[in-house]
């Protein structure tokens, strides 16, 4: 093996300047655009290969450079630059351009201007003329939908004439005048077939069709039956009292309700009272949401008996003549309206029972007062075949399915 340390070296300056003599002559960097660029060979370290076959070897000069990468390329496919009428290369002899110099400006781009007449501009299209009639397709026609039978006229009659279509439906016991235009309004109501409209006026002899949705609405209604103390009005708020309707509370239910129904609190909205006791009178009073409890109860053809207990004092000495008790079972009258026959007796010696078919604003108490008696206390026992019974004052129960008034 040989040693390294044998072999001599030779001084590296001694190197540099005999390859600087071996090197031929370097051209003047070329310019472009004032900016010069070199492309010497850079310095190789001298420890590299100093054989003389060194300096046959070509000088990696630009020009080579490039025109080695054009042969690596292959130049069967790309014609020489002198073919393709590109400018010429860059040598020695030709001197660089300073800056802004026109001749390099003029190098810069060669391709001619676009001008506006070397493209002619594209004519006008020409309007299609209209298709002949020959030619035109004809469109299809949607086919009409089949019209329906329109349904049989409602016997409507008049705006100034007939009757008004809630009040017939309130005389045949369907609803009550509320209920009807309630669902006249929601559209639950047809006459002859047609739409019913809030107002109409129709004929007695036409046919009256109910929603059965209407009639389960009629069926969830409620009716309450309340024992009214003193101090309560029977219906809206008035001279700041009151009305009986906030009693229908679960705390105020009476304990033995027999009719075994749940409460719930839409129990309580829109409960109407079918018929009315004075702010000084206790008793029966029925609030009901079923529009045709209410016409049975107070309707002008309604034949249902109320009972009263009225304890009277009498005004003048002595006991009330036989004369002025027959005076108050029939012949009164009041506003000068004569007044249904009524039922009056004695219950004992200070009071009274009367029982009426009808019911006017403070009847009672006007009957009374004809006949010299002044009534110190009036109470309602009985609506009906419906009666007050054992429900104690402030307290109210359901009327149950099996009660009829």
């Amino acid at each position: 093996m040989r040693s390294d340390r044998n072999i001599q070296r030779p001084p590296r300056r001694a190197t540099a300047a005999r390859d600087s003599a071996a090197a031929p002559a370097a051209a003047p960097a070329p310019t472009h655009a004032g900016v010069k660029v070199s492309y010497a060979e850079p310095q190789r370290p001298a420890h590299r290969d100093t054989r003389d076959t060194r300096d046959a070897r070509p000088s990696r000069d630009a020009r080579d450079f490039r025109e080695s990468r054009g042969d690596a390329r292959g130049r069967s496919e790309h014609p020489p630059r002198q073919e393709r009428g590109e400018r010429t290369e860059r040598t020695a002899s030709r001197p660089a351009q300073p800056w802004g110099d026109p001749a390099s400006a003029e190098r810069g781009d060669r391709r001619p201007a676009p001008s506006a007449d070397r493209r002619p501009a594209r004519p006008p299209r020409p309007e299609r003329s209209a298709p002949s009639a020959a030619m035109e397709r004809p469109r299809r026609e949607a086919p009409e939908a089949p019209r329906p039978h329109p349904p049989a006229p409602a016997r409507v009659a008049p705006a100034d004439a007939g009757i008004r279509l809630s009040k017939v439906m309130t005389e045949r016991g369907l609803a009550s005048r509320r209920e009807a235009d309630e669902w006249i309004d929601a559209g639950w109501v047809k006459v002859n077939g047609q739409m019913a409209t809030l107002g109409q006026r129709v004929t007695p002899d036409v046919v009256i069709e109910v929603d059965p949705a209407a009639r389960q609405q009629q069926a969830r209604r409620v009716t309450v039956l309340l024992h009214k103390p003193i101090g309560y009005v029977s219906g809206q708020a008035e001279d700041g009292y009151e009305p009986a309707s906030v009693l229908v509370t679960p705390g105020n239910r009476w304990a033995e309700d027999p009719s075994r129904k749940e409460f719930h609190p839409g129990h309580a909205r829109g409960l109407a009272p079918a018929g009315r006791l004075d702010i000084d009178s206790t008793g029966l009073l029925v609030l009901t949401q079923d529009g045709r409890i209410a016409k049975h109860l107070i309707g002008d053809d309604s034949e249902v008996e109320k009972e009263y207990l009225v304890r009277v004092q009498y005004t003048r000495p002595g006991q009330l003549p036989e004369e002025d008790l027959k005076r108050l079972n029939h012949g009164l009258e009041l506003d000068g309206v004569k007044l249904r026959p009524a039922k009056v007796s004695w219950a004992n010696e200070d009071q009274l029972r009367f029982v009426l078919r009808e019911g006017r604003k403070r009847q009672i108490r006007r009957m009374c007062e004809l006949v010299g008696l002044k009534v110190v206390g009036l109470k309602r026992v009985r609506i009906g075949s419906v009666v007050l019974g054992k429900l104690p004052p402030g307290q109210w129960r359901y009327l149950r399915d099996d009660e009829r008034f």
